[in-house]
């Protein structure tokens, strides 16, 4: 194979070179959110990887040619290596050997005076007492190499510090950390081991290597500082504990070995073969086009179709990309996480792949603030009712879409149903039975929730306002959707759930209650204080029994006629 050569160029204003080299397109979604510490001459740079890079740029440092050819050189191979590692199937695995000569690396930076090692990370001396877990802001940086050789005590209490960190480490709790970026190791040593691993051409290892090389650094670090106390003490005699590092050797370094390839190992393989079955055991569609959509969102961001590569960093990167570009925490993991774990278990079920990669995966759960309840107060109840009840069909309006901005908001209000539920409402689905009005909500006319069909009884008020003459008046099918009984209804169902989104927030404008939905949160409110029975308000509403015996029996057509009788009316 043939490999162009990347030359170097010179920036305007500056005698310097600059290295440039556009990042491989198969390794991209890979290296997003990467921080590479590249070697120019004796010194490191350091380049972050965003979603936009698309070329690494570095200065050189030098305009004499000589020098310049060999840093091109050097930097070009570095990046080779990176982006060979990071086409391996998996992350490296390092040995005990190889975690001590990393570890060892730091040490002489700090035992032996090796100050471009030092550069990878700087030891703090504690001010005052730092309680587990917490962040390093009451540290203060050690000055260089020479500035505190008279000052022993400086290096005994930087060495009775990292002395502790075991017995924090061993206090830390990862389930209240579910990120992990609050161990005290991962605080003092996290970065030096990135950017050591980094200059290694080693940008992905293994959880259990980590766990190696935080200890290994650990022991190097309270070598060092013994070693420096010595010094500072005027015992400049080599220190025996230098000759236990060896050289670090990557040349053994072997990434776990990527499975064949297989068409059913695909990630849109393997999610069809999912629904496949999933629509079979009564699944919905809206579920099948939630996860749909984010399998093609997880393709887009690797850069591949190939399931059986996945590892869990991919998708901690995946996650991290989606919250990055400000996807709410709460839609990442409900939908994001939930729809990948779901079918990945699947996967891994049927023998279609050997381990979930979304498993155990976490994003933090915020507490929105609430600044007040989540149903429509009374006057904005009134004030979205009268914009039904005034509500004209516009000149090119939808007749259909007319006819559900003038009855949805009043159905939502006197039955408590999801906004969706009524949209989807066809003439047969309104019917009089012995001088009672009743609804039925089924998922035989769309999408219902726990797919479980409910009789509502109509309110009184509704009756007198006209909607069942609206219902006797208009033709089979669908009430308020512009569709034949049979379509496929999902779009335009949308559709008009949306152009009713944009109708009630023309009056009720705080975003802090959500349009249509605050209905569920106000209908039951209402029936609470007139005392009608959660049992029978749950039993309207389609929400699932507070207990295994609530579950027995129905809430009847009877039961709900007494209730309606309490439940007051809207009165503009």
């Amino acid at each position: 194979m043939l490999f162009r050569l990347v030359r170097p160029m010179r920036r305007e204003g500056s005698r310097n070179e600059y290295f440039r080299q556009r990042i491989p397109a198969d390794v991209k979604p890979l290296a997003v959110g990467l921080s590479l510490s590249l070697p120019v001459g004796e010194e490191t740079a350091t380049v972050a990887i965003a979603a936009d890079t698309k070329v690494i740029k570095v200065s050189l440092r030098t305009a004499e040619p000589s020098e310049v050819k060999i840093r091109q050189a050097k930097l070009a191979a570095h990046l080779e290596g990176i982006w060979r590692h990071l086409r391996a199937a998996g992350p490296a695995v390092l040995t005990n050997k190889q975690a001590v000569a990393l570890a060892g690396k730091l040490y002489r930076g700090w035992a032996e005076g090796e100050g471009r090692e030092r550069t990878v990370g700087m030891v703090h001396v504690p001010v005052g007492e730092v309680k587990p877990g917490e962040a390093p802001k009451q540290w203060q940086w050690v000055p260089d190499n020479d500035a505190m050789d008279g000052e022993p005590e400086v290096w005994a209490k930087a060495a009775a510090f990292l002395g502790k960190l075991t017995e924090r480490d061993a206090e830390y709790r990862p389930d209240q950390d579910p990120e992990g970026k609050k161990r005290p190791l991962e605080i003092v040593f996290g970065r030096i081991i990135d950017r050591l691993l980094s200059r290694e051409g080693i940008v992905r290892i293994t959880a259990e290597s980590r766990e190696l090389l935080l200890n290994a650094f650990h022991s190097a670090m309270l070598d060092a500082m013994a070693s420096r106390e010595r010094n500072a003490a005027g015992d400049y005699r080599p220190d025996p504990n230098a000759e236990r590092f060896p050289e670090f050797q990557p040349t053994d370094l072997k990434p776990r070995e990527k499975p064949q390839r297989s068409p059913a190992q695909s990630l849109s393989g393997l999610f069809e073969a999912w629904w496949a079955e999933a629509k079979v055991s009564n699944r919905t569609v809206s579920t099948y086009d939630s996860y749909g959509r984010t399998i093609r969102q997880l393709r887009k961001f690797l850069g591949h179709d190939d399931a059986s590569i996945l590892t869990t960093e991919d998708i901690v990167r995946f996650k991290d990309q989606r919250i990055a570009e400000g996807v709410s925490p709460k839609t990442v993991r409900d939908s994001d996480i939930a729809a990948l774990r779901s079918v990945f278990s699947w996967g891994v079920a049927n023998r279609r792949m050997t381990s979930n990669p979304a498993d155990g995966i976490k994003v933090v759960r915020l507490k929105k603030v609430r600044t007040r309840e989540r149903g429509f107060t009374a006057e904005e109840a009134k004030a979205l009712l009268r914009h039904a009840a005034g509500h004209e069909q516009a000149k090119r309006e939808n007749a259909k879409t007319a006819a559900a901005k003038r009855w949805a908001p009043w159905l939502c209000a006197y039955t408590g149903a999801r906004v969706g539920e009524i949209v989807q409402l066809r003439k047969q689905d309104v019917r009089c039975a012995d001088g009672v009005w009743i609804i039925t909500i089924t998922p035989e006319a769309g999408t219902v929730k726990d797919k479980e069909a409910r009789e509502v009884v109509l309110h009184g008020h509704l009756v007198e306002l006209g909607f069942t003459e609206f219902v006797e008046r208009s033709k089979a099918g669908y009430l308020f959707l512009n569709a034949a009984i049979g379509d496929d209804i999902r779009g335009t169902w949308r559709a008009v759930k949306n152009r009713l989104v944009d109708f009630a927030r023309e009056v009720v404008t705080d975003k802090m209650v959500a349009p249509n939905h605050g209905w569920r949160h106000c209908f039951k409110t209402i029936g609470r204080e007139v005392g009608i029975e959660d049992s029978v308000l749950d039993g309207i509403c389609g929400h699932a029994p507070s207990s295994v015996g609530g579950s027995y029996g129905a809430v009847s057509v009877a039961a709900q006629s007494r209730a309606f009788a309490m439940f007051p009316r809207f009165e503009l």
